[in-house]
């Protein structure tokens, strides 16, 4: 079946201590965006909670809850109703002690497809991810929804091109980046705009280096000393930025169009020239020597 384009929405917000207010905002969102024409909706990491990574603190650990649970059944409703696939990044309690930072994806119809579990866990100032969250078990996955092959990363995945070549691998058309990622006081004014810049290179790289499109979506607003810059985007499959935002809260639409990656991937035959016999020594944590290769 040929991919036909589809209309895409970046929910980008500013997110409070008050977790049925976030959810209130971001659901209100999500029915103007497909009252506008979005056929797949995408939201941020952590969409429901204030980024509490920032510190290391116990209580937070009450907020988490199973996924499939109780956000994600109101979120099939609204798929259901709205005739929307949701991306929708949730604080799993797995297990008594043992939590994830994850995603869920919900079709059209309402069905829960599945999730995907964070892979690679930060620890930076003011990013305590690995107090929190225990490295995904699920390997990497691609989602096939009514409005395309969706595969899900998060956040700190974003910078390791082994997790994007082999969800692109999988199949994916569409690699979708939700995200929390901000500046320090320290890091304000061009080292902020480097970052950014840094920030949004390695994930149109990806859409180049497997000829895919991508979509980064980003909190924003200031959460105790971290400033969120926002700046959801899409990128095409030759690294174009299509759709950007800015730094408040927005939706950013944006349509694309999978079956011209059948004629980017011809036009760069990356997947063709692949020497799959030279790479093994990619699972290595290092090369210490030449013995190593």
């Amino acid at each position: 079946m040929t991919p036909t384009p589809v209309n895409i929405a970046l929910i980008q917000v500013s997110c409070s201590d008050d977790i049925m207010s976030n959810l209130d905002k971001t659901f209100l969102r999500i029915r103007d965006a497909a009252g506008n024409g979005a056929q797949i909706i995408l939201l941020q990491e952590l969409f429901a909670w204030p980024y509490f990574c920032r510190e290391i603190d116990e209580r937070y650990f009450e907020w988490a809850e199973p996924v499939p649970g109780p956000i994600t059944t109101r979120l099939e409703k609204l798929a259901s109703e709205l005739n929307v696939v949701i991306v929708a990044p949730l604080f799993e309690k797995r297990a008594p002690g043992l939590y994830h930072n994850s995603a869920a994806v919900i079709d059209a119809d309402g069905k829960y497809l599945g999730k995907y579990r964070k892979t690679h866990i930060p620890e930076d100032p003011g990013f305590h991810e690995k107090f929190y969250f225990t490295p995904g078990d699920l390997g990497y996955s691609v989602f096939a929804t009514r409005y395309g092959r969706i595969g899900v990363l998060i956040c700190w995945d974003q910078w390791f091109p082994e997790a994007a070549r082999l969800t692109a691998m999988m199949g994916a058309d569409l690699l979708v980046y939700p995200t929390a990622i901000a500046s320090l006081p320290e890091e304000a004014g061009n080292k902020s705009r480097q970052y950014l810049e840094a920030w949004q290179t390695i994930q149109r790289s990806h859409a180049v280096a497997n000829g895919c499109y991508v979509a980064s979506i980003n909190r924003v607003g200031t959460e105790n000393r971290l400033s969120f810059w926002g700046h959801s985007f899409v990128s095409g499959p030759f690294g174009e930025v299509l759709a950007e935002g800015g730094d408040g809260e927005e939706t950013i639409a944006c349509r694309i169009d999978p079956s011209t990656i059948d004629r980017h991937r011809t036009t760069w035959p990356f997947f063709r020239d692949r020497r799959t016999d030279t790479y093994g020594p990619v699972t290595l944590r290092w090369l210490d020597s030449n013995e190593d290769l």
